[in-house]
């Protein structure tokens, strides 16, 4: 056995870069396509950002399991390489694109290329003792929350000071600056590495009990729905508090799921003292049923000082509920195939992340 501690502390520098450097860009994709590439036609604007927004997603939803498998068969830390140089690479080729259909297949090579995330966390579950994984996935899980919170705060800075082009010059340098902790101090142990080539894979899925790939396959769903959930909610709860706080909407939404990020990734890291008490199962049924109350308070609730509220809870309890279903998922997968079930896992995020603001307009737009 490595010396899992080790990589663990290396895989958080790695991926709190990863998605800090991702999410650098997020902010401001819509105005880039506006004042950069010269859009200015509104119903347009719309339609190539929720392009450009939902790009990644389909192309990710569509190569995550066949990384996962691969990682299988040649190694998980070879497949992170292998995502973050990809992420680096698509991310700097966003900055000199030319026109929105560019910058759409820039997005989905991205989403194609990318998965550093489940690569990552099939890593950490292989190289971790068992009775640990809960805890080391859900410190992994603190990296990529924070990365994603502070990223697009730093990147709406630094575009106002330094142009829109060189943010993605600058996320993509984030990225190969990950790939330091990570080529330097990982180390895969020949137990996920090369002792499994024979059975992993997309056909060591057939090895599978079949109680078992039930059992996956239920979970994986439950973080299906969990993403779409989240990523839909966040949509609408910014559109509740334009409709109540017109002129500081901007500000307001921004503090809001900025301190989210912070609660969630306070919470990814501290909810394994919880499921060492009363288990795995019990705690993800009591973190989705208060997650759910927390988007029932975002809709319900007159104030944007309650909305505020609700969104910190709501950041909560998904840090609570993403890193528990990884958990049961990693413990519930032989390790022949945890990469590719890993994959599938992203497959599902992937998805509900890219209907979710889509469903969530196509709401907003009947009830209004």
């Amino acid at each position: 056995m490595t010396d899992w501690r080790r990589n663990l502390a290396a895989l958080w520098v790695a991926q709190f870069l990863a998605l800090f450097g991702f999410s650098f860009n997020q902010p401001f994709l819509p105005l880039f396509i506006h004042q950069d590439l010269g859009l200015a036609d509104a119903s347009q604007l719309a339609f190539w950002s929720g392009l450009a927004g939902g790009a990644t997603g389909v192309t990710m939803m569509v190569a995550s399991p066949i990384w996962g498998a691969l990682a299988d068969r040649r190694g998980r830390k070879s497949m992170l390489v292998r995502a973050m140089i990809g992420g680096a690479i698509c991310v700097g080729l966003m900055g000199i694109v030319q026109s929105p259909a560019q910058l759409v297949a820039v997005r989905l090579l991205q989403g194609a290329a990318s998965g550093t995330v489940a690569a990552a966390t099939a890593l950490v579950a292989a190289e971790t003792p068992r009775h640990r994984v809960g805890w080391a996935l859900g410190v992994l899980s603190s990296a990529i929350a924070l990365g994603t919170a502070v990223g697009p705060v730093a990147g709406g800075l630094a575009s106002a000071a330094f142009g829109f082009r060189a943010t993605f010059f600058a996320g993509s340098a984030l990225l190969l600056c990950g790939l330091f902790p990570l080529v330097l101090l990982v180390r895969e142990s020949g137990r996920s590495a090369g002792a499994l080539k024979r059975v992993g894979g997309l056909a060591g899925l057939r090895q599978v009990a079949r109680p078992v790939l039930v059992a996956v396959g239920v979970l994986i769903l439950g973080q299906a729905l969990m993403q779409f959930s989240f990523i839909s909610t966040q949509q609408m709860i910014a559109l509740r508090v334009l409709a109540l706080s017109p002129e500081g909407a901007s500000l307001v939404t921004g503090i809001a799921f900025g301190a989210a990020g912070i609660a969630t990734a306070v919470a990814s890291a501290t909810y394994s003292r919880f499921t060492r008490r009363i288990g795995n199962q019990r705690f993800a049924v009591v973190a989705a049923f208060s997650f759910a109350a927390a988007i029932t308070m975002g809709a319900l609730v007159g104030s944007v000082g309650w909305i505020v509220l609700a969104v910190l809870a709501f950041g909560f309890f998904y840090g609570c509920l993403n890193p528990t279903l990884s958990t049961m998922i990693g413990l519930e997968a032989p390790t022949s195939v945890q990469a590719t079930i890993y994959g599938v896992s992203a497959s599902s995020l992937a998805f509900g992340f890219a209907i979710g603001p889509f469903m969530a307009g196509s709401v907003a737009a009947i009830t209004g």
